[in-house]
């Protein structure tokens, strides 16, 4: 009896998220487009015919959980393992173990938690054991798999990406949680839908944050003999600003960057500004910003608005000088100013068109005529010679040759018709005239 009784003790202080956690796909939360009857993997578990597996998504989506769950409902062995606190030495015990089982006819499901975190050499291990069955990998990670998971053991690991959990999921959570006799049911709890829903807004598709906030939230509150009233000052309190989802070097830095630099090229000037403050506030280095909008100035509106590259360069010298938060009003006047200003990304054509050609011409020799001419053996090899200095002449150019004979003719720099660049073509034009002119000219003499 005694044992019984401390036992229940235990069970009562564990985390509510533990206490929580679905022992079966019908109590398990969210990811329908997985679990939903007759979608592939809820047959794989249904048919018993699970195999090595990579869960990606976002913390608190149930990784953990839905691993646990296909251990159950297959009765295989299941073996918890932290790439956090293990290295080579557990992964060989565990898997001398598996193959012990494997012998007896019993499956050993291996969930390696933080699977990204395991070096090469130790994902390698696991490789062997995967191929001749004698565990049934499922791994978690919250980065991109495709970067950080070997691609020996990638490919004999099928990926399951798991999401954030909408807010109804989180409410429906919150309530099983305040009725349910693991959770909270013992509690008589006063709590308005409004506060249900304001935990799960809060907790941005993350069902442990959402528990973990509400058991906050209840045992904070004021009780009396009616029960636990849910004290909105307590809410408030508990509902402080929580860290972004972010990592300055995983997925979610490319991929927020990247939305940044697209909003502006389709000049969606507040998409633009509510990406830069996802990442200022997330806790990026504002000079990687600044950097990557002075980039952009030039491969994406260029001399459509030669302007845009003083304002982000000028925008780069602020952030050097004043630093977060300051800065974040000078990064919002760049970005505003690019995602508004006319686009053009002829002057990345040009140069990526040039490049090309320079790498297949890199034997063309220099025209004798604008080579240098330092030395006396120089001048003697008709260095310089026939140079015509643009300055001497009526329209400060004239039409002498300064490409390689093979590249004669080529264009790399194509004007487009937005912003400035109109200007720019027309005098473009016109300088194509004189040198027409000039050579029309040449050739009476």
């Amino acid at each position: 009896m005694e044992q019984d009784s401390l036992f229940q003790i235990k069970e009562d202080i564990r985390p509510l998220a533990d206490r929580m956690r679905p022992e079966t796909l019908e109590e398990y939360v969210g990811q329908h487009q997985l679990v939903e009857k007759g979608k592939l993997l809820w047959q794989m578990i249904e048919n018993d015919q699970v195999t090595s597996m990579i869960f990606w998504g976002p913390p608190g989506v149930g990784k953990t959980t839905l691993a646990r769950i296909i251990a159950h409902q297959t009765e295989s062995y299941f073996v918890d393992f932290s790439a956090v606190t293990s290295g080579i030495k557990e992964i060989k015990e565990v898997m001398k173990q598996a193959d012990q089982r494997k012998v007896l006819g019993q499956k050993t499901i291996l969930f390696v938690d933080e699977i990204h975190r395991f070096n090469k050499a130790q994902q390698d291990a696991f490789l062997p054991y995967v191929e001749k069955g004698s565990i049934i990998l499922i791994g978690a990670t919250t980065e991109n798999p495709s970067f950080e998971i070997n691609s020996a053991l990638l490919s004999r690991c099928r990926v399951f990406v798991l999401n954030a959990l909408e807010q109804k999921d989180l409410e429906d959570l919150i309530v099983r949680a305040i009725s349910s006799s693991k959770g909270l049911g013992n509690l008589r709890i006063d709590i308005s839908q409004e506060d249900i829903e304001a935990i799960a807004a809060f907790s941005g598709g993350d069902a442990r944050f959402c528990l973990n906030t509400l058991e906050m939230v209840v045992y904070n509150s004021p009780s009396d003999v009616n029960g636990i009233h849910v004290s909105k000052e307590i809410l408030k309190q508990c509902l402080q600003k929580r860290s972004l989802l972010y990592d300055k070097k995983g997925e979610e830095h490319y991929n927020i960057i990247s939305a940044l630099h697209k909003s502006m090229r389709n000049s969606d000037v507040q998409a633009s500004i509510y990406w830069l403050a996802r990442m200022l506030e997330a806790g990026e280095d504002p000079l990687y910003v600044a950097r990557r909008i002075v980039r952009f100035a030039s491969e994406d509106i260029g001399m459509a608005d030669s302007r845009a590259l003083e304002i982000c360069v000028a925008a780069y010298q602020a952030c050097h000088y004043l630093g977060m938060p300051e800065c974040n009003v000078h990064l919002t006047h760049a970005v505003t100013y690019c995602a508004l200003a006319p686009k053009s990304n002829s002057l990345e054509v040009a140069y990526l068109s040039a490049k090309e050609d320079a790498i297949k011409t890199l034997q063309e020799p220099v025209p004798l005529q604008i080579r240098n001419a330092p030395t006396k053996l120089m001048k003697e090899l008709n260095y310089g010679k026939d140079y015509e200095y643009s300055h001497d002449y009526k329209y400060h150019m004239t039409d002498m040759v300064c490409m390689p004979d093979g590249l004669i003719d080529r264009q790399y720099y194509k004007p487009s018709d937005q912003g400035s660049e109109v200007k720019v073509k027309n005098r473009m034009d016109y300088i194509n005239a004189i040198k027409a002119q000039l050579r029309k000219s040449r050739r009476k003499k």
